[in-house]
């Protein structure tokens, strides 16, 4: 991905970000609201009139960070109910069986909502919910949670944004041919997506294929932080992969996987249902350390294996060059039948916005043993981890209300200077399950007593009530 290339004009990217706090809060007991509604919190000038009519705010979460209910009502497993169940893998050894129990309190969530005054949830669809073996037969009680949830936002003035896929392949689909190693799997998760379409897309008008398919590729498959697991022994603890070769594959299968569903969506739904479908994707942007030539190239192939490797072939039908030249027949290449479903075949694109390295050129030879991180022949630089914060911080979130507001801010200036962007989305509405810091991490504007699982407003989510509190439509 070219830094100044423009964009094809048939591909209008409309951008929806979802932002990811940086700060980690401690965990905390709360035995009331914290923050009356009466606090007066500095909004640094921003309001919801300040932005362009029919802006949209709302809040996220992930199928299996929330939901709970992960092996009972015909849920199947996915590939993260048997990864963690490995020892010592998981903090306390959580799992995501209850979570927060999104599953029997989804009113109560989508009422928090409509009062904190947001007007759209993303939420992603358990595909082992629906297709317990990833195929065959339709569990009728999962598709019914999912009604009874959309159903219940559209009846609070909630709209719903849909995602296909949050990180939860289903387990009998990796057991069946290696889940997303196979070529299989496009068509199976296709078959998927039509049903959802089909199913829930008389209400739903907003659908996203995949959450972050880039970090199931490369931390499912080059070290194995994620499920299902896999790597080259030199990068992590597994049984089995290959992060010189696996890494590519998966992201392959699922670039086609999504271009597949999109084909889908726009062959039989799109025109009678009115809606729009994209991908979201984890954008963390790369600057040169030095004005030098080689750090300014080290750079640029960050940019092009973290963030190119999945825009520039659903933007242009092909990878990055600088991916062809480094990697060469390890990198799968499109059928001209593939290119053209691939190419633009997104109506939107979501950000999920992270953060930004200083990356400097390694100045390495060849690695002994060849991996997706290593392929990119760049260092980080100025990576401090600012740790934890105190216990009376972490309960009053000034921290969280610092950051939306100052990135808040700086979406605002990129919106007048005529950047294309049509919502935001915090992460993340509820503390819930942070995959492999278990729930050790609070990344929710709601605080959850996993002890009780009652929820309690912290301080930033009062921010985003008295923010959005004008004109709510």
């Amino acid at each position: 991905m070219r830094r100044r290339t423009p964009l094809p004009p048939l591909v209008l990217m409309l951008l929806i970000c979802l932002v990811y706090t940086t700060c980690v809060v401690v965990a905390a007991e709360i035995g009331s609201d914290a923050w009356p509604e009466t606090v007066d919190l500095d909004s640094g000038g921003l309001s919801r009139e300040t932005f362009p009519k029919g802006f949209v705010f709302g809040t996220a979460t992930s199928a299996y960070q929330v939901e709970g209910m992960a092996n009972k009502d015909g849920r199947g497993p996915s590939i993260w109910d048997v990864f963690i169940k490995t020892p010592g893998l998981e903090p306390n050894n959580a799992t995501g069986d209850v979570a927060v129990d999104q599953y029997h309190r989804y009113k109560e969530d989508v009422d928090l909502l409509a009062k904190l005054n947001f007007d759209a949830y993303r939420f992603s669809i358990s595909w082992s919910r629906i297709f317990p073996n990833g195929t065959g037969k339709v569990n009728k009680k999962g598709v019914a949670y999912y009604n009874r949830l959309i159903n219940y936002m559209l009846k609070r003035g909630i709209t719903p944004y849909a995602n296909l896929n949050h990180y939860d392949l289903p387990q009998a689909l990796e057991e069946r041919y290696l889940g997303w190693l196979s070529h299989k799997v496009v068509k199976d998760y296709a078959d998927y997506a039509d049903f959802c379409f089909k199913t829930f897309g008389d209400r739903v008008k907003n659908w996203m294929t995949f959450n972050e398919p880039r970090v199931v590729a490369a931390l499912g498959y080059d070290n194995g932080f994620f499920a299902p697991g896999r790597c080259s022994k030199a990068y992590g603890n597994c049984t089995a992969g290959n992060s010189a070769t696996e890494p590519y594959i998966v992201s392959h299968n699922l670039i086609l996987s999504h271009a597949a569903a999109v084909q889908r969506y726009r062959e039989k739904y799109q025109e009678k249902q009115k809606g729009r479908i994209g991908i979201l994707l984890d954008f963390v942007w790369y600057e040169p350390l030095t004005r030098s030539k080689a750090d300014n190239y080290a750079a640029q192939r960050a940019r092009d294996f973290h963030i190119g490797w999945f825009i520039h072939p659903i933007v242009y039908g092909e990878y990055p060059k600088t991916m062809q030249e480094i990697l060469g027949h390890r990198l799968p290449k499109f059928t001209n039948k593939e290119v053209k479903m691939v190419k633009g075949s997104m109506d939107f694109v979501g950000v999920n916005q992270y953060t930004a390295y200083y990356m400097y050129d390694a100045h390495q030879g060849k690695p002994k043993v060849l991996g997706y991180q290593q392929d990119w022949n760049a260092s980080f630089a100025c990576m401090d981890d600012p740790g934890n914060v105190t216990f009376a911080k972490g309960l009053h979130d000034t921290t969280r209300i610092n950051y939306y507001k100052a990135y808040i801010t700086q979406l605002k200036r990129a919106i007048d200077d005529g950047a294309n962007v049509e919502g935001y989305f915090a992460w993340s509405l509820l503390d819930n399950f942070e995959w492999r810091l278990g729930y050790t991490s609070r990344f929710g504007i709601v605080y959850v007593d996993y002890k009780t699982l009652k929820r309690y407003p912290k301080m930033s989510a009062y921010w985003f009530k008295q923010l959005l509190s004008k004109n709510k439509h």
